[in-house]
């Protein structure tokens, strides 16, 4: 396919490496001029969007998205596909989906799971929105970028499925923190925790594959002085776009609203910035109950 990329940052960039090593045409376009292996560089979102099959976009906010709609829509052509895999507020990926389907696009929004090492390795998940002619189109480029795709409904849905994951994600690494700092505090060896959890009904992603302790379990950016593999400013922007979209359909999301203002405590206030996410641990087990 021809493709056009925009947005070749940390996530978009080796996406957009892995489709042209699979022989795809990709026309990138960053406006920090960044570029990708095997990629064309583009002059513009303009230029990277015209004439092509599908326009993948991996762009920081809604905000953002938006503006970049705006210029990409009106020069690509009838029938392409516009993929956005950014992660962004509900009502914005609606939004920008409409105007592409009025423009005759299809329009899919497609967040990924798997970080910087997932769209490196090529094992992203994506949860998709839009509709299904524009998946079968896409289908054959998240084979290439992923390792798996679900179709979670109509426009928007991608959105509401990844903002749904990490919410869970956010609070359930907290509880994981809190129970390691507990246990420290308890005389409880943290390798005796892990292997009891880790096998109990009280395992999670957190827990088995993603350990918030250092030299337990498998290698976790905790090994790594929390260097972020998953940086808590990005979950706190998650844990936020799911308190929007809470407020904006009344649902009660108790946990979720205390996980986003922990974590808003640790990025604003504390060193949580540029750490990864699983570094509410130290945080935690240097605290006192107040």
């Amino acid at each position: 396919m021809q493709i056009g990329f925009i947005g070749l940052g940390n996530m978009g960039g080796p996406m957009a490496a892995n489709l042209a090593a699979a022989g795809h045409d990709v026309a990138g376009f960053d406006p920090a001029g960044v570029t990708a292996e095997g990629v064309t560089s583009a002059a513009s979102a303009e230029d990277a969007a015209r004439g092509v099959d599908v326009v993948i976009t991996m762009l920081p906010n809604g905000d953002i998205l938006r503006s970049v709609a705006a210029q990409i829509i009106p020069v690509m052509a009838k029938g392409a596909v516009f993929l956005d895999c950014s992660t962004v507020d509900v009502t914005s990926a609606r939004d920008v989906a409409a105007q592409a389907q009025d423009a005759g696009l299809s329009a899919l929004d497609a967040p990924v799971s798997g970080g910087t090492g997932g769209a490196a390795g090529g094992t992203l998940t994506f949860m998709v929105g839009g509709d299904e002619a524009g998946f079968a189109t896409a289908s054959p480029l998240f084979e290439i970028m992923g390792q798996k795709a679900v179709h979670c409904g109509p426009s928007g849905n991608g959105q509401a499925a990844k903002i749904c994951n990490n919410m869970i994600l956010g609070t359930t690494m907290i509880v994981t923190c809190e129970a390691f700092a507990l246990a420290d505090k308890l005389g409880l060896d943290r390798q005796a925790m892990f292997d009891v959890v880790s096998t109990s009904s009280g395992y999670s992603w957190s827990m088995n594959a993603y350990c918030p302790a250092p030299g337990v379990g498998p290698k976790s950016p905790a090994d790594n002085d929390y260097t972020p593999g998953f940086a808590a400013e990005l979950m706190l922007k998650d844990l936020a776009l799911a308190q929007q979209a809470a407020e904006a359909v009344n649902a009660d999301t108790p946990l979720g609203t205390a996980a986003r203002a922990l974590y808003a405590q640790f990025v604003e206030e504390e060193d949580g910035r540029g750490r990864d996410f699983s570094a509410m641990l130290p945080r935690l087990a240097a605290r006192s109950r107040s």
